[in-house]
């Protein structure tokens, strides 16, 4: 019996000490933020649509809205965000460091990274796919065509594995010419240094912009690979993985339910008990994030939801011009689906 309440006693002195030790450890990437005033936002070194500067230096993109939310949920002002372009060699790092709180720069979810690498990935923004893009010359209709090629690659990130596994599975050839940055690699394709450029279909199109005659290229129809792609934050800080992850639902849940920049305040006085639980009239569901009740309409106000965010920065209105396709809601033959806030 003595032996069977010490055993008892000592399970609850390790509980008590793992509950210590947690209770130490949470909710630290929040209050840090908070007391520093700003969210420190990894992203890409300059990708047209997703992340780089305009002309006045702000940055801007589709990544960029994501950090911009997060801030404004947390803040009520999404300027409070401050940008760490990051090399796809150099992201990891910087975020097991905590030099970055979170890096929203189009990098795919994986399983190694998700278990090896002390990472949390908080969802997909964007469902993409590699591709291939060749210049016109060459009269190449097909990436069945491309065996003997050289492929210009970008180092420290799935397109390096995902073109060895295409040409190995097709039983053809090919010559890698590797760089560490996107910007070399696209300017190694332009100089002819390479037959083809390969990375994430929607890089493809954003990088096809910066070249100096980008209608003598053209996309393969051809997707080799699964890239679904989203922000990262460190194991270890569940509040923080969930403040991330609910804030890119929020943006996708105030779509599906019609809420916009433009309507949001009038959205208020709604009777549809969705709507109100979104945005904090009945219950206080944002406690539960250590955020306000109105977390949801701050980020719809100053930012918008998850389709003004595309359309504005990748959609068919803008240079890039990409259709919706798989990022449409899932109640519209796309992918894009949220738990409810409730």
């Amino acid at each position: 019996m003595k032996r069977i309440v010490s055993t008892i006693a000592l399970g609850a002195a390790l509980g008590l000490a793992a509950t210590a030790a947690s209770a130490q450890t949470a909710n630290t990437t929040l209050r840090n933020v908070q007391n520093k005033g700003f969210v420190q936002c990894g992203v890409t070194q300059g990708l047209a649509g997703f992340s780089q500067p305009d002309s006045a230096g702000n940055w801007v993109g589709f990544d960029v809205d994501l950090c911009r939310a997060i801030a404004a949920a947390i803040f009520n002002d999404p300027t409070k965000v401050r940008f760490s372009p990051l090399s796809a060699k150099d992201r990891f790092t910087a975020l097991q460091s905590g030099e970055i709180d979170v890096l929203s720069r189009n990098t795919t979810w994986s399983l190694q990274r998700d278990t090896s690498l002390g990472l949390n990935f908080a969802g997909v923004n964007y469902y993409d796919g590699q591709g291939f893009m060749v210049r016109k010359a060459l009269n190449v209709k097909s990436a069945r065509e491309l065996s003997g090629a050289s492929v210009c690659v970008q180092t420290g990130t799935t397109t390096e594995l995902n073109v060895a596994d295409y040409f190995r599975a097709n039983n053809m050839k090919y010559e890698p010419v590797v760089f560490v940055t996107a910007d070399e690699t696209i300017k190694a394709y332009e100089s002819g240094r390479c037959d083809v450029f390969t990375t994430d279909a929607s890089g493809l199109y954003a990088q096809r912009l910066n070249l100096s005659n980008a209608n003598d290229h053209v996309v393969l129809p051809e997707i080799i690979s699964k890239e679904p792609l989203g922000p990262v934050v460190r194991h270890g800080d569940d509040q923080w993985f969930d403040i991330v992850k609910w804030v890119l639902f929020a943006q996708v849940t105030a779509e599906e339910l019609g809420i916009t920049k433009a309507n949001v305040d009038q959205q208020l006085q709604s009777t549809n008990p969705e709507i109100r639980r979104a945005l904090g009239i009945e219950g206080n569901l944002g406690e539960a994030l250590g955020l306000t009740k109105d977390w949801v309409v701050r980020i719809v106000k100053h930012v918008g939801n998850y389709g003004e965010s595309f359309d504005r920065n990748l959609g068919p209105s803008t240079r890039l011009g990409i259709a919706r396709g798989l990022n449409a809601l899932w109640n519209k033959g796309g992918l894009q689906y949220a738990p409810p806030i409730r």
